[in-house]
Parts: C-alpha cells; sequence; structure tokens
C-alpha cells in the first residue's frame, strides 16, 4: 500500500557583504550575498527541511549542524543530494516540489527556470515536478528592507 505524505519547508539567512547569493543552485548576480555556515541557499533549504518533515526525519541542522566544519562552504544541492538518498532509504519516492523564494531584490523571474532545473537534476525529477517561484514582500518587514532572503517549499512525497 502506498502513503502520500506533504512535508513544509522553511528558511531565512540575512544578507550580508563579501558573499555570492546563490539561490536554488544558481548565483545570482547581486551586490550581497547570504549569511550561513554552506552556502546558505534558502530556497534549496526549504526544500530539504520540507522532505524531511515529510518523512519525520528531522531537520538540516541536526543532519548537517553548523558546528561540523565539513559543511563549511558546502553546496546546498549537495546537502539535498544527501537529503534525496536518506529519504530512498524509507523507500520513499518525491512527487512534486512548489518553492517560493521572498526579497524584495534582485528580481528573479529570468533566473526561475534555471533554479528549478538545478533543484529537478539534484533530486533525479523531471521538470515538471518542480515548480520555484518569486515573491516581493512590497517594502514591508525585515524582507522589504533587503535585510535577508526567505523561502518557502511544500512537497508531496509517497512512501511505499
Amino acid at each position: 500500500m502506498t502513503e502520500f505524505r506533504s512535508g513544509l519547508g522553511f528558511d531565512l539567512h540575512p544578507l550580508v557583504e563579501g558573499r555570492p547569493l546563490v539561490l536554488g543552485g544558481v548565483t545570482v548576480p547581486a551586490p550581497r550575498g547570504l549569511g550561513g555556515h554552506s552556502d546558505a541557499d534558502v530556497l534549496t533549504h526549504a526544500v530539504c527541511e520540507a522532505l524531511l518533515g515529510a518523512l519525520a526525519l528531522g531537520d538540516l541542522g541536526r543532519l548537517f549542524p553548523d558546528t561540523d566544519p565539513r559543511y563549511k562552504g558546502v553546496s546546498s544541492l549537495g546537502l539535498l543530494r544527501s537529503v534525496m538518498a536518506l529519504i530512498a532509504t524509507k523507500g520513499a519516492r518525491v512527487v512534486n516540489v512548489d518553492v517560493t523564494v521572498i526579497c524584495q531584490t534582485p528580481r528573479l523571474a529570468p533566473l526561475l527556470p534555471e533554479m528549478a532545473r538545478q533543484l529537478a537534476a539534484a533530486m533525479g525529477l523531471g521538470a515538471d515536478r518542480v515548480s520555484v517561484k518569486a515573491k516581493s514582500p512590497e517594502h514591508l518587514g525585515l524582507l522589504g528592507r533587503e535585510e535577508g532572503v526567505a523561502a518557502l517549499a511544500v512537497v508531496s512525497v509517497n512512501v511505499s
């Protein structure tokens, strides 16, 4: 019997000087990047968190702690591949991913298809199973003041 599960993921990182802005595995032209132990790719982190949540497998902080030097500057797409390997050991298969990145600037619309392709490739999915969207916070709150970037993800998986 197949069981369907959903997972919800969220991530938020501050914008800082001297780092590239990486979203969905794509380096985005921007004057500042995201602060964090890994490459701080909030979009990919949100997807990882949703996948882990769907199967009650903990969270990124427990699996890849920022106190472990092995993860310093690591590509979040590599973390996503590790999460996919873990969920495969549980007999799970990803049905679809829907993720939204929230930032005031830069405008991301031209880069969204490539972000979806990068995520799909890292998960071994067809591009038709991964949706990446961007929303503006309309100058409201810390995201609207360009202090950080956030992302929300929802995934569906089936478990055999």
